[in-house]
């Protein structure tokens, strides 16, 4: 049986003192935030003795007089708008559920998505019955979240030509306090893959398709061969988010781009490893700051 021994490699002391000039305020359960009674009580707090205090381990977001506590690793609190890929888990009348990475199922309405061929008419008890036939147990699909319920369970739709189910990819799992919010989370990379970041910390590669089939209305998934190339760029992306997720840097398309571009260096399967791990992520945070500078 074959071992593989890496022999130990000195840190470099000091090399990564450049990117704590920006960091925000982190607190743990029980920090002393601030003892001016002039601030409002947000998220993740509590005032004990006149004093705000954290009650959770995270960030702390000031916005005006408004006081709050990001959690670094939390379950996904949806709000409307927001772009999630999730699994269905269950099959029920006029709906179906789906697990995306929230405290309940997410529901998504057999009238909120899109009829194969685009067909715009009522859901009939015909549509009902062959409803497996559009999604089925183990489906992932992209979503946007329409509304939230009283309880937080948040309610989907697919009305859009770029939400649907998801064909021939790979499902990499991150906190979705490392999913970064921008206008959109749809991104074709150059390096001749495509990305979804959705917000709930579920993110999807999978090959740039050559042509949109739009009559399909989101249910058409390719399930031609992906050649050699295509998936070693979606291993080496997916590779790079694990590093870029476990040094908890956040996760955009400019970031997951230059972590891409500084792994090529190294064979793909060498990338997970702590010490290329920790080279990548410091290259990529240099080339974060030397754009931002």
């Amino acid at each position: 049986m074959a071992a593989e021994m890496r022999l130990p490699t000195i840190q470099k002391q000091g090399s990564m003192s450049i990117y704590g000039k920006g960091r925000k305020d982190l607190v743990v359960p029980g920090d002393i935030i601030t003892s001016d009674t002039g601030f409002m009580r947000g998220h993740g707090t509590y005032v004990d003795e006149d004093k705000l205090t954290a009650s959770v381990a995270g960030e702390v977001e000031r916005v005006d007089k408004l006081i709050c506590v990001k959690p670094l690793k939390t379950r996904f609190n949806g709000e409307v708008g927001d772009v999630v890929v999730g699994r269905i888990t269950e099959v029920q009348q006029k709906r179906w559920k789906v697990e995306t990475n929230s405290r309940l199922d997410s529901v998504l309405l057999l009238s909120a998505v899109n009829l194969p061929g685009g067909e715009l008419r009522r859901r009939s008890a015909e549509d009902e019955l062959t409803m497996r036939e559009y999604l089925h147990e183990g489906d992932l699909i992209s979503a946007e979240v329409q509304s939230v319920f009283s309880d937080g369970a948040l309610s989907l739709h697919t009305r859009s030509l770029k939400y649907g189910k998801l064909g021939q990819g790979v499902l990499v799992q991150v906190s979705p306090s490392l999913i970064k919010r921008q206008k959109t989370h749809f991104h074709n990379l150059p390096c001749g893959a495509s990305i979804i970041l959705a917000n709930n910390g579920f993110v999807w590669l999978y090959p740039t398709p050559e042509q949109q089939e739009e009559e399909a209305g989101g249910f058409y998934t390719s399930l031609e061969p992906v050649n050699l190339s295509d998936r070693e760029v979606i291993s080496r992306l997916r590779n790079c988010i694990m590093a870029l997720a476990a040094h908890k840097v956040l996760l955009y398309d400019t970031s997951v781009l230059y972590c891409f571009e500084s792994s090529l260096q190294h064979q793909v399967k060498d990338i997970l490893k702590p010490e290329v791990m920790e080279e990548i992520v410091m290259l990529t945070q240099q080339k974060l700051l030397e754009q931002k500078g």
